[in-house]
């Protein structure tokens, strides 16, 4: 099912027939640096992630992580969406793209999407996000979408830390 539409790309939910995509995107090598190892290893670790990720997400809070495929041609070429975290009291945006699709502008097309919808659609509140502190490239985007470092954070007391991004506080007219 389509969830949203940007001028290059369709953000829809997963289905289990996705899971030899999410096993290939979970295991390249920035996404294990960045992200982390989610130990999918094989189809059936991709569907049980599937699962217990984004279809969980999507029956217990109406929104999750999407596929992100080229409106061309339907190509695959990574996830975006909201995710409601345990340790983080705001939802936050998340995203994951193929390495071979980075530098394209996708991944701010997509964060800008979803995070329109959350705000406009879903009528969430406060949308943020979270990085890997030398995450440079997923940082750049955060910030293209107007969301500004707010505060070091760990979203467990043994995880790592992470850099929080918030949308911009107003300005005062100076």
């Amino acid at each position: 099912m389509s969830v949203l539409e940007s001028e290059r790309l369709v953000l829809r939910e997963f289905v289990l027939d996705d899971a030899d995509f999410v096993l290939e995107l979970l295991n390249e090598p920035a996404f294990v640096r960045f992200i982390g190892d989610k130990g999918v290893r094989t189809r059936a670790d991709a569907q049980e992630y599937l699962r217990k990720g984004p279809l969980d997400s999507y029956r217990r809070f109406g929104f999750g992580l999407y596929l992100a495929s080229l409106r061309a041609d339907g190509s695959p070429i990574g996830m975006c969406g909201l995710v409601k975290r345990d340790g983080l009291a705001d939802v936050d945006v998340g995203f994951a793209l193929r390495s071979s699709y980075w530098s394209r502008g996708y991944a701010v097309e997509a964060a800008k999407a979803v995070l329109d919808y959350g705000r406009r659609t879903l009528k969430l509140g406060r949308i943020v996000a979270i990085a890997n502190p030398d995450n440079h490239a997923s940082i750049a985007v955060l910030e293209k979408i107007g969301l500004e470092f707010e505060r070091m954070i760990r979203l467990s007391g043994s995880g790592p830390e992470l850099k929080l991004f918030a949308p911009a506080a107003p300005r005062s007219p100076s």
